[in-house]
């Protein structure tokens, strides 16, 4: 099976901040706000949810096509992905811009503070599906660029393979329009809760229309684990256990690779969505959203201990 990953690449640069933002903020003074912070150092982690969802797939024994653009500093990244045994034919090099970026400071209360340079992602990655086997393909349209995510949308659906539509922090920049166009025909809308309800309430929609449009629905609930929905049925996945918790970071995409890998060996819907929950629950126990590490013989034996026998 050939997967198509489609999304961001990015460096997460990580900062802890030893002390609290709201010591430093006067409440009075917000509208002139003009502070700054001394970290306690940086820590840079490979991340995006293109970069994220592939890697998860790596470990699984997958060899997806990322589709993804990136800058002139893409060098670490590039190296990470080749010891990965990961493709770069579906990557295009931008030259001037830097590969996006998210700086996230994070006080001793767990607040935290982000910007995010956009960077390359600022161009489409401009992949052809010529040659595509649309029988033996499955794709994943997941936050990147806009151009790209309404652009691969359409072609998946023009060249009938299946599509995994993934908005999920794209969904405030897209309009009522283009996420009804993106959802409609794909083989399932996956999201968190609250971004499900970011959806509704954009195109007007109630979940049973949506499931009109989208195959299936899955949605992801952090330690309450997901919910599968289809027109028929509605099956509640427990999450898997984790040797302990970490950080919640990464684990959506995480869950979204073990779905695909699911999906992948033939498996239904509701045993796909069991192994996103252990893929899941390994992205939990590491700081970082590409730090987690297993062996598909210890996959197997913790979706065993959580879900029974192996689908």
């Amino acid at each position: 099976m050939k997967i198509l990953v489609s999304g961001s690449l990015a460096y997460d640069r990580i900062m802890d901040f030893p002390g609290k933002f709201s010591d430093h903020i006067l409440p009075d003074k917000i509208h002139v706000l003009n502070v700054c912070f001394t970290v306690n150092g940086l820590n840079e982690k490979f991340g995006g949810t293109a970069g994220n969802i592939a890697y998860g797939l790596a470990l699984l024994g997958e060899r997806p096509l990322i589709l993804a653009t990136a800058g002139k500093d893409f060098d670490r990244y590039e190296a990470w992905l080749r010891e990965h045994r990961l493709s770069l034919a579906g990557i295009r090099r931008v030259e001037e811009p830097l590969t996006a970026g998210a700086y996230i400071t994070t006080d001793q209360a767990d607040n935290q503070i982000t910007g995010f340079n956009p960077g390359a992602m600022k161009y489409p990655s401009l992949f052809e599906f010529d040659g595509v086997d649309p029988q033996k393909t499955l794709a994943i349209v997941a936050p990147g660029n806009l151009e790209d995510m309404l652009t691969y949308t359409r072609r998946c659906k023009d060249r009938k393979i299946a599509c995994i539509f993934d908005p999920g922090q794209s969904v405030p920049a897209l309009s009522a329009e283009q996420l009804v166009e993106m959802l409609t025909g794909s083989r399932l809308l996956i999201s968190n809760d609250y971004e499900l309800e970011m959806i509704m309430r954009a195109t007007g929609l109630e979940k049973a229309q949506l499931l009109q449009r989208a195959g299936a629905i899955i949605t992801t609930l952090g330690e309450d684990g997901s919910l599968v929905c289809t027109q028929d049925e509605e099956i509640k996945i427990a999450a898997a256990r984790a040797a302990r918790v970490v950080d919640p970071t990464g684990a959506g995409d995480a869950y979204r690779a073990g779905l695909i890998k699911g999906l992948a060996l033939g498996k239904s819907l509701t045993d796909a969505a069991r192994t996103g929950a252990v893929c899941a629950s390994y992205a939990v126990e590491c700081h970082g959203t590409q730090e987690h590490i297993f062996s598909e013989e210890d996959f197997w034996a913790r979706y065993e201990r959580n879900f029974g026998r192996r689908p």
